[in-house]
């Protein structure tokens, strides 16, 4: 008799969300054991240790701090998770993500690191000189941490605005600003499975600020990037976003852990794939 396949579940919240049911409903049907591992509550270190030797892979559902949290004590206790909290520190940084491309010669809008010292901060904007800028937290989601300035004033106004929202005042950086759509593509393995092109009425067209939303076709140099992309960064499961600067692909940044409800009927579908993906990666363990 075939030994039943485990498989681990790293998500948050104190009440399952609508992908949380769905990994659930698949793993029922398809036979297999799903552990949870809810990072909302404390857990003890004795059971986690014990219950990471049964998963042949765990999967990291959120992208809270906690969750990566735990993701890299499993990831110390020896499981395999997919994808690595590595990716948190390295690929999912922004100034990290743009030192990469640029090392890679992978196109990407001109970035640089500000100091936290607000003078020094003010003569790297002067010598950068490319107004409006967009300044961002090296780390968020959904677009939070991200804002527009059209002067020093007002670079010093986000900022200080940054500061005053976070519990700590992490690296900031100064983009160029692409007047574009954002252009979202998800992957699994080495599968485009959906693209996504985010609209809005005003200049912020990335997470949650997305009104409108619609498909469009992958052309031959974009499948040539993303594939150049996935090679650097080594995420498994990602939604890389990108824009148009004189209708070239410029990437924005990639994300582990994306978004799967930009179009609600197909939720399902992509679950699906990411439970397919997840079982041939552990049987290839």
């Amino acid at each position: 008799m075939m030994r039943r396949l485990t498989l681990g579940y790293i998500h948050f919240g104190e009440v399952l969300d609508d992908e949380d049911r769905i990994f659930l409903k698949l793993a029922k049907i398809k036979k297999i054991e799903l552990i949870r591992f809810n990072a909302f509550y404390e857990i003890d270190e004795n059971e986690l240790a014990k219950n990471v030797k049964k998963c042949k892979i765990i999967l990291n559902n959120s992208a809270e701090v906690a969750a990566v949290e735990l993701a890299k004590t499993i990831q110390i206790l020896g499981g395999k998770v997919i994808d690595s909290p590595n990716t948190y520190y390295y690929p999912e940084d922004k100034w990290m993500f743009f030192v990469e491309c640029k090392k890679n010669h992978i196109p990407t809008p001109e970035t640089i690191l500000l100091s936290e010292k607000m003078k020094i901060a003010s003569q790297e904007v002067k010598k950068f000189s490319r107004w409006p800028l967009i300044l961002k937290r090296v780390s968020g989601t959904c677009g939070e941490y991200v804002g527009r300035a059209d002067n020093f004033e007002e670079v010093k106004k986000v900022i200080e605005k940054f500061w005053k929202k976070g519990s700590e005042k992490l690296p900031i950086i100064a983009q160029e600003f692409i007047h574009s759509p954002t252009y979202r593509v998800t992957v699994i393995g080495d599968e485009i499975v959906q693209t996504i092109l985010k609209k809005n009425s005003n200049w912020k067209a990335t997470g949650v600020y997305a009104k409108r939303v619609r498909r469009f076709k992958v052309d031959k140099d974009l499948k040539s990037l993303i594939k150049k992309i996935l090679k650097v960064t080594k995420i498994k499961i990602s939604g890389i976003d990108l824009l148009k600067k004189d209708n070239k692909w410029l990437v924005l940044e990639i994300n582990a852990q994306p978004a799967f409800s930009f179009v609600e009927t197909e939720k399902e579908k992509l679950i699906k794939k990411v439970f397919k993906f997840l079982i041939k990666e552990a049987k290839n363990k």
